[in-house]
């Protein structure tokens, strides 16, 4: 192999070299930018992770919107976990009340954590929390059940093409992930 033969395999090495690290880059970046955008556009159904506050608004009588409650489970997470109704009819403006139910079906103290969704995706914009058990960890004794308090109200500037909204709840065993503090707190309780 000749000395331009071997320059010429550390060019390509150090271009390979580095557009590896720039690949890696590049996918290290991707999920700050996936949120932003989706922030931005009003899409993936991301709800916002803190209680909005809500300001009388003219409610809107002559609408009616559907929202749907739907919950699931992670498969490691031993709660029962349900919306105490499946589905509302609701008037943008108004300010309501609803609960998911849970149930701590092990013999352990257990924490939990419900992510929020909103389908469609661009309703997410026009759906608010007021209050939300989705904003805490929550912690059930075993054997204890708890009603997880939900108040939204569906803003007035919905599009009318958006007839109906489900809001859906994943909820996750963390007990195991680094919250032993909090776990330690609820016992003192």
């Amino acid at each position: 192999m000749g000395a331009h033969q071997a320059d010429s395999n550390r060019k390509l090495i150090g271009w390979l070299v580095a557009g590896a690290i720039g690949m890696f880059g590049f996918g290290f970046a991707l999920v700050p930018l996936y949120d932003v955008l989706c922030e931005q556009l009003g899409i993936n159904g991301k709800t916002q992770s803190t209680a909005a506050v809500y300001k009388p608004l003219t409610v809107d009588t002559s609408r009616t919107v559907t929202v749907e409650f739907m919950s699931h489970i992670q498969t490691d997470m031993p709660w029962q976990f349900v919306p105490e109704v499946k589905r509302m009819e609701v008037h943008p403006g108004e300010l309501v009340r609803t609960n998911f139910n849970a149930k701590n079906l092990s013999l352990a103290q257990t924490l939990g954590q419900a992510i929020p969704s909103v389908s469609p995706g661009q309703g997410a914009a026009y759906f608010h929390k007021t209050e939300c058990f989705c904003f805490n960890q929550q912690l059930l004794e075993a054997n204890a059940d708890a009603q997880l308090p939900l108040i939204f109200y569906v803003d007035p500037d919905l599009p009318e093409s958006i007839s109906t909204l489900t809001l859906s709840y994943t909820l996750y065993n963390i007990t195991d992930r680094g919250y032993v503090g909090a776990i330690e707190q609820g016992a003192a309780k």
